[in-house]
């Protein structure tokens, strides 16, 4: 049975991407903080045999003791109420909680998707934004938070997979 851990989990799309993949037949670890997400969220998944949950904040060191196939990072607050109310988490959780999860998968050798956003290019000047495009960030801004965040989780994933092959 694969195995995945998808971080993010008690949030709206966490949640449904954990029940997606249980009913896949995937073994599926879930891992939130509860910062932004919902324990009713997790409570729906509880009834299925092949699902974990670890209460965790992936800024902090993650450690998962069996194998791992694939790791989706979803973990991040995401709605401008949250973050501004959370600035430094929103912050961590880019960065600090990418570069955990990449160390991770590098270590087990397992796939990592992240979720990113268009908020990376800041307050784009043109519409839309082609990957050669690269933005009109505000670095000090109330929202830079969660897209210098983002924008660190993307230069972070160039990069292990330069060195790494992640």
């Amino acid at each position: 049975m694969k195995k995945i851990l998808i971080t993010g989990a008690a949030g709206f799309l966490g949640s449904h991407l954990c029940e997606r993949f249980l009913k896949e037949k995937f073994y599926v670890i879930g891992m939130d903080n509860f910062i932004t997400g919902s324990l009713k969220n997790i409570n729906i998944l509880k009834k299925y045999e092949n699902f974990e949950f670890i209460d965790h904040d992936v800024s902090e060191f993650i450690q998962i003791e069996d194998s791992l196939d694939y790791i989706l990072h979803f973990a991040s607050p995401a709605s401008p109420i949250d973050y501004l109310k959370i600035p430094i988490q929103t912050l961590k959780v880019g960065s600090l909680g990418t570069h955990n999860l990449l160390g991770l998968a590098r270590v087990k050798k397992a796939r990592i998707l992240i979720a990113s956003t268009s908020e990376v290019y800041g307050d784009p000047l043109v519409h839309p934004q082609t990957e050669s495009y690269w933005g009109n960030v505000n670095p000090i801004g109330d929202r830079s938070c969660y897209d210098e965040g983002k924008r660190a989780a993307e230069s972070l994933f160039v990069d292990y997979h330069k060195q790494n092959n992640v």
